[in-house]
């Protein structure tokens, strides 16, 4: 009997890796595949080598690689253009179009990946010593098991978090001598994961410093981003998916035991509270801040500060990002490419939902739908609108401070900063090109007669991320740093466990306090349970209720983590697929096929979603689950037979 992928890789030894990427030029080591393990501990570049396969566990930054993990095409944040199926892009679009099976690829795999290097990351912890007569002290080494503790920690969670029940065998090397029945693991509880990657995380933490003083060790796991993924991990635990959800009730494994504990445990909303504090309170003390910019008035520049913290690096004064990634940083020929119009080079065709365009607030704080708002959709402004008292970009029509132009349509005026610099959407400024996106049928950056696939297919292109004054045909691209996780998150991750942790006044008042440096930054007004007018400048009022707070954090969650790697989660662990018209049913933009103003300008579906129920996790390979007799499939997908995991 043949053994399955997960377990061979448990067994695998480091000498069968090929190294393509590291974590950092600190560890931009290959391996020798003619050595013995031993040989390797011998040697100090040897070590490193090792290191930087485990640090394989953390994978590209997400909006950079999108084909590979495919999270934002998942959830209703990034569209890609449907006439990409013919390339790498059709691994993502048939999990979005209701084709996606147990038999599907997936490229993100992290059940083929993981076991590997965590496996890598127990050999390396036990075998590493200290040689300091070649420049490998014990200080260093101490370091490094903590930097392994956590990635093998994180290693696991991963796994847990994409697949639910896994094999989990914490802290064991199989003996490669093993017999098949001893390689034959079968799925563990999902909180058994959670408890051990929580210790582990939090040990790996508390002896590592929040930061690295010499700039080569920039990227190597410190106190900060153990203490990131810890509290989003914890978070995750707590909400509804995975904390008491009667659907999975039948979902056990071979031992008969519930993976998913049935009963709601609140007390998992008040670690993920604890957690989220500990993880602000090191940062803010470890010099990690909101990264701002002071506009002409003296006070933070919305449009600029809402910009750059996506740009600019830790080295140029970016105190917000909490979790760097310093391999396999190929913003150009992924990211840029994709996003780029035909006329620079690029795919052309990387769009937002016209959900997302909605989800954004109008420039007084307020959703759309607020009748307070402000928002008209239809028509055409009269007048060009400016706020140069509050910055100088010049990115909404190529004049500083000047946002929409006369005759922008209305649905696109008088919206907040961080739409701007998230949507690029007809009429507005093309950088790279000095002057507007066309995106009528047949326009500049619309062909559909000669290259169909390189058009957008709904009126939109992603420009959250873009340095906009980056040309991909002639190469000058802005060096960027990638990251999967800033201080913004765990901000609207406290805000949110607080307030589910504790149904009290001071808890919610703790939670608009974050919330609202997050809309202070964006330039939108604050939140407050005070009466006022609602035509106060600074502040909007809203009930003293935990519903109304819990409400008003995921409308901030949906649009400051928007295109982020964020929405899958949060949509996944709050349930919310069902939900969502363009989950589940058409996708609107603009219509593309419009020649003119009067044609384009209309809400129109150009693509139909299915959601499924099992879609919440990912399946297990249908050659996977037959090989391992232990195993039981994912939720509600089915392998061909009815599995006693299979529920109605």
């Amino acid at each position: 009997m043949k053994t399955s992928k997960f377990t061979r890789y448990m067994v695998a030894g480091l000498m069968a890796l090929t190294l393509t990427t590291s974590c950092s030029d600190f560890l931009d080591k290959e391996p020798d595949p003619e050595l013995t393990t031993d040989m390797v501990f011998e040697n100090r570049d040897k070590v490193y080598s090792w290191l930087a396969s485990i640090y394989n566990v953390i994978h590209k930054p997400d909006k950079w690689s999108l084909t590979a993990d495919g999270y934002e095409v998942m959830a209703d944040d990034i569209t890609p253009s449907e006439r990409w199926r013919q390339w790498d892009w059709r691994l993502v679009i048939e999990k979005i179009t209701g084709t996606w099976t147990i038999n599907s690829p997936w490229d993100g795999d992290l059940w083929a990946r993981m076991p590997l290097y965590i496996r890598h990351g127990y050999i390396f912890n036990n075998m590493v010593k200290a040689m300091p007569d070649h420049d490998l002290p014990q200080s260093e080494v101490d370091n490094m098991k903590n930097e392994v503790k956590f990635l093998t920690a994180y290693g696991w969670w991963l796994l847990a978090e994409n697949y639910g029940g896994i094999p989990f065998t914490p802290d064991y090397i199989a003996p490669t001598n093993a017999s098949l029945e001893e390689l034959m693991v079968g799925q563990s509880k999902f909180d058994d994961v959670v408890d051990y990657c929580d210790k582990q995380m939090l040990e790996a933490a508390n002896a590592l410093p929040a930061s690295y003083t010499d700039p080569s060790k920039y990227g190597r796991i410190n106190k900060i981003m153990a203490l990131t993924v810890r509290s989003r991990m914890l978070l995750f635990a707590a909400s509804p998916l995975v904390n008491g959800n009667p659907w999975y009730n039948e979902y056990r494994n071979y031992k008969g035991e519930q993976i998913f504990n049935q009963t709601y445990d609140h007390n998992k909303w008040i670690k993920a509270a604890e957690a989220c504090k500990l993880c602000i309170d090191e940062a803010e003390k470890g010099g990690y801040a909101l990264y701002t910019e002071a506009g002409p008035n003296g006070a933070i520049d919305p449009f600029m500060s809402t910009y750059n913290v996506h740009i600019k690096k830790w080295s140029e004064g970016n105190r917000e990002i909490t979790f760097p990634v310093t391999k396999g940083n190929d913003y150009r020929n992924t990211f840029l490419r994709t996003v780029s119009v035909r006329e620079y080079g690029g795919g052309n065709g990387l769009g937002v939902y016209q959900g997302l365009v909605d989800a954004f607030f109008t420039k007084n704080g307020l959703p759309i739908a607020d009748p307070n708002s402000g928002y008209v959709e239809e028509g055409f402004s009269s007048v060009a609108e400016d706020r140069s008292n509050i910055t100088s970009w010049e990115y909404g029509t190529g004049n500083p401070g000047e946002v929409t132009t006369r005759g922008t349509y209305n649905m696109y005026c008088n919206r907040e900063p961080r739409f701007y610099n998230a949507v690029s959407y007809h009429g507005s400024w093309l950088a790279v090109g000095n002057r507007k996106y066309n995106f009528f049928y047949n326009g500049r950056d619309n062909i559909q007669s000669s290259s169909p696939h390189d058009a957008p297919q709904n009126g939109y292109l992603v420009r959250k991320s873009l340095c906009v004054t980056d040309n991909y045909l002639t190469g000058a691209v802005t060096d960027r740093q990638g990251f999967t996780y800033r201080l913004a998150f765990t901000y609207l991750d406290y805000a949110e466990a607080e307030n589910e942790a504790y149904n009290t006044t001071e808890a919610r008042m703790e939670s608009l306090k974050y919330l609202n440096r997050i809309r202070e930054r964006a330039g939108v007004r604050k939140y407050t349970f005070d009466n006022v007018d609602p035509r106060d400048e600074e502040y909007i009022h809203i009930d003293n209720t935990q519903e109304e707070v819990r409400r008003v954090v995921m409308l901030e969650r949906r649009v400051e983590l928007c295109c982020e790697n964020n929405r899958w989660f949060d949509i996944r662990r709050r349930m919310l697929a069902e939900s969502i018209p363009e989950m589940n049913g058409d996708c609107y933009g603009m219509n593309a096929q419009g020649k003119n103003q009067n044609e384009f300008f209309k809400r129109t579906p150009y693509q139909k979603r299915v959601w499924k129920k099992e879609y919440y996790w990912m399946p297990i390979y249908i050659n996977e689950y037959e090989k391992n007799p232990n195993l039981v499939e994912a939720p509600f997908w089915v392998t061909g037979e009815q599995t006693q995991n299979t529920v109605n």
